[in-house]
């Protein structure tokens, strides 16, 4: 059985704020899920935030994105929130987003 990679409603918005080139690699690593599976995911591109959340790592143009997604059952990458990033540490505040849109996703 293969992976799926599905995003929260708010993610699709947030995609497209990103620049060209970070939304493009973001995109082609959630193919690499879908076409490989999740242990086409390894560092630098994913990284454990916490309990079951992890984020996907981009960079391009000396920008930063980041994506935090969770797995669930059926074989899903869900993710829960995609944004530029503009410190060394992953912002509290995004964090907070992801806690709060992985309790509305099914398990």
């Amino acid at each position: 059985m293969s992976w799926t990679v599905e995003t929260v409603p708010a993610v699709v918005s947030e995609l497209e704020a990103l620049p060209t080139a970070l939304r493009a690699k973001m995109v082609r690593l959630f193919e690499v899920v879908e076409n490989v599976g999740i242990e086409g995911l390894r560092a630098p591109h994913a990284r454990h935030l916490e309990g079951r959340l992890w984020e996907v790592r981009v960079r391009a143009d000396r920008a930063i994105a980041r994506g935090i997604y969770v797995t669930a059952a059926g074989r899903r990458l869900v993710v829960l929130h995609v944004f530029a990033k503009k410190s060394r540490k992953t912002p509290l505040r995004a964090l907070v987003t992801a806690r709060q849109r992985m309790r509305q996703v099914t398990t």
